[in-house]
């Protein structure tokens, strides 16, 4: 069936002009970027075909590469391309404080709300850092480095020379671990020992090292890890 033999309560671009966003399903959102079907499927039916394939989850449908959903009857690069860009701004937008000011970082509970949305559903490791003023504001907050699933190569020198081009008083470094274990292994103890003696050189303190996997969190001062 046409999406225009449907009820036009049923058609996902009416519904939504007519009750809002906020009315629409996951796949009824998805068939409005999807545009068009196939010949034997309309939009809704391919956007639910690609629902179905993530479990209904949209955690798991932003883990898809585009490759695997040109798998799917009726996605083609373009339209998969249109929809990974979707899940790619909803992540961003939920890592973004509502007044668009930079946020202050009390604990490590803050660092795992700002990447949660970022690191969520990853299948690789991900190294980000955090720059901060004196205040604990986030001055930068950017990604160090793209690994595989067991590992990330992280570079010291780069982050003690960002830290002083940017004005940084201190330093939180943060990685994931797809396992979904946050607990540290030997080579994470070892880089965060040898990067705060780094920073220390130039009196940058290395506040926290933050694990994250699968909702929870690891951090290395509510630990009390020793790093000296």
């Amino acid at each position: 069936m046409k999406i225009q033999d449907l009820c036009p309560d049923d058609r996902p671009r009416e519904k939504m002009m007519l009750r809002g966003a906020s009315s629409l399903g996951n796949a009824e959102l998805v068939a409005i970027l999807l545009r068009t079907g196939t010949g034997k499927m309309n939009a809704l039916e391919v956007a639910q075909l690609l629902m179905r394939e993530a479990g209904g989850s949209l955690t798991r449908a932003s883990r898809m590469t585009v490759e695997q959903m040109c798998r799917i009857d009726g996605i083609g690069p373009g339209k998969a391309v249109c929809i990974a860009a979707a899940l790619e701004l909803g992540k961003r937008m939920c890592s973004e404080t509502p007044s668009g000011e930079k946020a202050v970082i009390h604990s490590a509970a803050d660092i795992f709300r700002e990447l949660l949305p970022v690191m969520r559903g990853l299948q690789h490791e991900e190294c980000w850092i955090f720059y901060l003023a004196r205040n604990n504001r986030i001055i930068s907050m950017e990604q160090l480095s793209i690994g595989g699933q067991h590992a990330t190569v992280v570079d010291i020198k780069f982050i003690v020379r960002r830290a002083i081009d940017t004005l940084a008083s201190a330093v939180i470094i943060a990685h994931n671990h797809p396992s979904g274990d946050p607990t540290p292994g030997k080579a994470d103890i070892e880089l965060t020992k040898v990067l705060k003696k780094a920073l220390e050189t130039f009196e940058i303190s290395l506040i926290d090292h933050v694990v994250i996997a699968d909702g929870k969190y690891y951090s290395f001062a509510d630990e009390r890890l020793s790093v000296t």
